[in-house]
């Protein structure tokens, strides 16, 4: 009896390891790339297949990653938050609150570093960090592909995506790297104006759009744009609305954070941080890598009034030396209305970013 007990839990174990009777073939995904928008580099070892984007998604919002299974990606990412925190800080499963805010997710395959410090050069090597971050989701990933293989249907669709009955962390990553490369957001009334602008046709539901568009987003695009003016332009701009550098953009003039220096050990780098977009500003508060502002206002107000002299200073914030571009209240209002043209409802509803 006791050999017969074995056995049978050895075919048990063994059943419960295996596949059902899936095929390999995938399925190439076609990107929905807006044709104002650069082309997208995709690393030739994590093709975009369907199959792997699905998978992607499941696990983005999949909670066994966490030690406790409480907590997912889209934990710190929420849709409604353009995919960020609406917290100044995030808690991870033990309630330690981490120093920074969570960075929106927002047309991520244009990227080329990532984390506020760009500590990770890659969307799936960023990807493999929170989950053994003890101060986020505080799991091994070991025990947590565990977790997911212990499902039958995590199974069938790690083999579907990539042809494997060994599904480890880095499958696990590239899967939700394709996924995050789908978010793109390039629907909104700034796409219409850049779109008139660089005098690219408009189809008939842009043409509606640009006929709605005020003269005051019209003024506060200008002002944007001028060095005179709000002379944002320098570290946002293109179809992105982002340019790819490390910036010091004024917030203190001694840094209890080193940012982009801790990584590099340069003291020149010292108080820089990603420069992020400005796309769906609206919805992704607070702000700044540590999230002080609150609100827009509070942003336009920093850029405007309290710019912080350090050795470290963006040359490009040129009205540094008298505490910032000195806005009035009506070319605040102008500037706060065209950002608010950013905004990509479309983006944010999309039920393919959402939960599955």
């Amino acid at each position: 009896m006791k050999y017969l007990l074995l056995i049978f839990i050895g075919i048990v174990f063994f059943l419960s390891c295996k596949k059902d009777k899936v095929a390999y073939e995938p399925t190439p995904y076609q990107l929905d790339i807006p044709a104002h928008f650069p082309s997208m580099q995709i690393p030739e070892d994590n093709p975009m297949t369907v199959e792997g984007v699905e998978l992607g998604r499941y696990l983005f919002y999949e909670k066994k990653l966490s030690g406790d299974n409480s907590m997912s990606c889209a934990s710190c990412h929420a849709p409604a938050n353009a995919f960020s925190d609406g917290n100044q800080f995030s808690a991870g499963i033990d309630g330690i609150l981490g120093s920074r805010n969570s960075m929106a997710l927002i047309n991520l395959g244009w990227n080329e570093f990532f984390f506020w410090d760009g500590r990770s050069k890659t969307l799936e090597e960023q990807i493999l960090l929170p989950v053994r971050d003890p101060i986020e989701m505080h799991e091994t990933w070991t025990r947590a592909m565990q977790k997911i293989k212990n499902d039958q249907d995590y199974r069938n669709r790690f083999y579907k995506a990539f042809n494997t009955d060994k599904a480890d962390s880095t499958h696990a990553a590239k899967a939700i790297a394709q996924f995050l490369r789908t978010m793109i957001s390039g629907n909104s009334k700034f796409d219409v104006m850049y779109k008139h602008e660089n005098g690219l046709p408009l189809s008939a539901s842009e043409q509606v759009i640009y006929n709605s568009i005020s003269l005051n987003e019209w003024g506060g695009y200008d002002l944007f744009k001028s060095l005179n003016g709000a002379d944002c332009f320098h570290c946002h701009n293109g179809p992105l609305m982002q340019v790819k550098k490390f910036s010091n953009n004024g917030l203190d003039a001694t840094f209890t954070d080193l940012g982009r220096g801790a990584i590099t050990g340069n003291s020149n780098d010292n108080g820089k941080f990603k420069v992020p977009t400005l796309r769906n500003i609206e919805f992704s508060a607070p702000y700044m890598h540590d999230g002080r502002l609150a609100t827009l206002d509070d942003v336009i107000n920093h850029y405007s009034h309290f710019i912080q002299i350090s050795p470290t200073i963006d040359p490009l914030i040129e009205f540094a030396s008298q505490g910032g571009v000195q806005l009035d209240a009506q070319e605040k209002n102008l500037i706060k209305q065209f950002l608010l043209t950013l905004s990509d409802e479309e983006f944010i509803n999309n039920p393919a970013f959402k939960a599955p």
